[in-house]
C-alpha cells in the first residue's frame, strides 16, 4: 500500500465544506502542504518519507485525531470518516503524479526488466477498435471490435472480412461487442463464444451466446447466458465482461451496470461472476442454486471485472476489476465469496466524494492487490511455459489509463513483485496468451494494434 503522510505543522482552516475532494484538500491542507502535496509551511506529503505510520488506518487516525505536538489540529470533529478517506485517495494520487510509475528501459526496441528483455512486433493494425482476442488452429487469431464486428486475422497479419450473421449488438458507451473465446475443443467441437451488449442502447444487457464459423459466416448459434428483460437498463458503463474456461465450465463476468447496489443481491445478474457448464446448463453444486433466482452466478460484489484469467495448471481463477477513483483490484475468485462493492472500496466517486469510509469488513474478501490510483485494469494473463523464462508464473495486468502493463509475482503471502514492464504504448484492452505460450496484446489509440511480446534470449 502507498504510503502518504509526514505530517508537521499542518494548519486547520475553517469554512464550509465542499463535496468535492480537490476542495477538501484545498481548504484543509494545500496551506501548509502546497498545492500539489509538495510541501510548503508543513512538509512534503509525497516525497516517500513518512514519520506518523504507513497503512492506510495509521494515515486516517492522523488526519483525524491530529498531531498536537506539530501544530497540526484533528480533523475528527468536522470531516466525516468518508471525507477522511477520499483525502487519504487524494494525496495517493499526488503521490502518483509526482513520481509515476517508471517505464522499462527501451533501446532501440529493446525493453530491459527485472528478469527479461523483449521486443514489440506489431502483427495487425486496425483502425477500428478491437477489444477481446482469442486463438483459432494454423495460428490464426480471432478479434472482436467493439463496434459489433468479428474478424479473423492470419498468422502474418492479414484480415478476413467481418463474420457475417453475428449477433447485433447496443453500441453504447463501453458496451458493443466484447470478449471471445474459442473453446479449449475447438478442434472437435468448432465452438467459438461471444459476450456482447444485447437489446437497445436505452435497454440493455451483457449476453453470452456460442456459434460456429462456416465459410466466414456465424451459424449454430446457441444463447449461454441472457438475462430477464427487467434486468435491462441503459446505461452505458460496466458491462465487463471476460469469458474462461475449465475442464467442461464456462466462466464469464458481468459489470454493475451502473446500478451498484444490484452487485450485494444474489436475485440481480449485475456485478457477478457466473459459471455454467459450456452449453449453458447450471452445475448443480453453484454456490447460490438454493438462493437465488439466478443459479448461475459464482460470486459476487464486484464492479466492472474485465479480466479473468485461470492460473496454469490449478483450479484457481483470477480476476482484475475496475475500481472507481481508486480502488481497482486483484482478486482471487472463489466459490460464494463477496468481493465487497460497494459495501466496501479503496476508492472514491470521480467527482472525489466518498463512498464508504470501509476498505474492508468481517465477510467481504479483501484485494489480493489493490491499484490506489486506478490504473484502469483491463485484460489479463499468465505468463507459461518457457518462452518467457523471466517470468514464468507472473501475472501480466493491463491498465487503459496509466498505459501500462505491470508484472505481479504472487507467494504464499500475496503480493511478492511488482513491476511496470511496459508503458506509454497505447491504452491496455486484452492481454492473452497463445497456445504456445507467446503473450499478445491489443493496444489502443485513435485505433487499435495487436502487438506480440517477442523474448530476447
Amino acid at each position: 500500500m502507498k504510503n502518504f503522510l509526514k505530517f508537521a505543522g499542518f494548519i486547520l482552516l475553517t469554512s464550509n465544506l465542499s463535496a468535492d475532494v480537490k476542495d477538501l484538500y484545498r481548504q484543509h491542507c494545500q496551506v501548509c502542504h502546497g498545492q500539489k502535496g509538495q510541501g510548503g509551511l508543513g512538509s512534503s506529503l509525497v516525497d516517500g518519507q513518512w514519520t506518523y505510520g504507513n497503512s492506510d488506518a495509521e494515515h486516517a487516525e492522523v488526519i483525524t485525531r491530529g498531531l498536537p505536538d506539530m501544530g497540526m489540529q484533528g480533523f475528527g470533529e468536522i470531516l466525516s470518516d468518508k471525507e477522511i478517506r477520499s483525502l487519504v485517495i487524494y494525496i495517493q494520487e499526488l503521490t502518483r503524479q509526482a513520481d509515476p510509475a517508471k517505464a522499462p528501459r527501451n533501446h532501440q526496441g529493446l525493453f530491459q526488466t527485472q528478469h527479461q528483455q523483449y521486443r514489440i512486433r506489431e502483427v495487425f493494425k486496425n483502425h477500428r477498435k478491437m477489444w477481446g482476442i482469442s486463438f483459432l488452429p494454423d495460428d490464426k487469431f480471432i478479434v472482436t471490435e467493439i463496434d459489433g464486428a468479428l474478424r479473423i486475422i492470419t498468422a502474418d497479419g492479414k484480415p478476413a472480412p467481418p463474420v457475417k450473421g453475428t449477433p447485433e449488438i447496443a453500441r453504447k458507451g463501453q458496451g458493443g461487442m466484447l470478449d471471445v473465446a474459442v473453446h479449449p475443443d475447438y478442434l472437435k467441437n468448432g465452438w467459438i463464444y461471444l459476450a456482447y451488449a444485447e437489446g437497445s442502447p436505452d435497454h440493455c444487457i451483457t449476453t453470452v451466446v456460442r456459434g460456429r464459423i462456416k465459410e466466414n459466416t456465424w451459424v449454430d448459434e446457441e444463447t449461454i447466458f441472457r438475462a430477464d428483460e427487467k434486468f435491462r437498463n441503459g446505461a452505458g458503463v460496466h458491462f465487463g465482461s471476460r469469458i474462461a474456461f475449465r475442464e467442461d465450465y464456462v466462466f464469464f463476468s458481468i459489470g454493475d451496470r451502473g446500478r451498484q447496489q444490484h452487485a450485494q443481491n444474489i436475485d440481480y445478474p449485475n456485478g457477478k461472476i457466473f459459471r455454467l457448464h459450456e452449453d449453458g446448463r447450471v452445475p448443480v453444486d453453484n454456490p447460490f442454486v438454493q438462493e437465488s433466482s439466478l443459479p448461475a452466478i459464482w460470486s459476487r460484489g464486484h464492479r466492472n471485472p474485465q479480466a479473468l484469467a485461470f492460473r496454469p495448471g490449478t483450479d484457481e481463477l483470477w480476476s482484475t476489476e475496475h475500481g472507481p477513483r481508486g480502488g481497482d483490484e486483484l482478486n482471487r475468485i472463489l466459490p460464494g465469496r463477496n468481493y465487497g462493492w460497494p459495501t466496501v472500496t479503496y476508492g472514491m466517486n470521480y467527482n472525489g466524494t466518498p463512498i464508504t469510509e470501509h476498505t474492508s469488513l468481517p465477510g467481504l474478501e479483501d484485494p489480493v492487490w489493490h491499484w490506489t490510483p486506478s490504473i484502469a485494469t483491463c485484460g489479463m494473463t499468465f505468463a507459461d511455459g518457457d518462452v518467457y523464462p523471466g517470468w514464468q508464473g507472473d501475472i501480466l495486468a493491463g491498465g487503459l489509463k496509466a498505459q501500462v502493463i505491470e508484472r505481479l509475482r504472487i507467494g504464499p503471502e500475496g503480493l511478492a513483485e511488482r513491476e511496470v514492464i511496459l508503458k506509454d504504448q497505447g491504452r491496455v484492452r486484452d492481454i492473452k496468451t497463445a497456445p504456445d505460450g507467446s503473450i499478445y496484446v491489443i493496444l489502443e489509440s485513435t485505433g487499435s494494434r495487436l502487438v506480440k511480446i517477442v523474448p530476447e534470449k
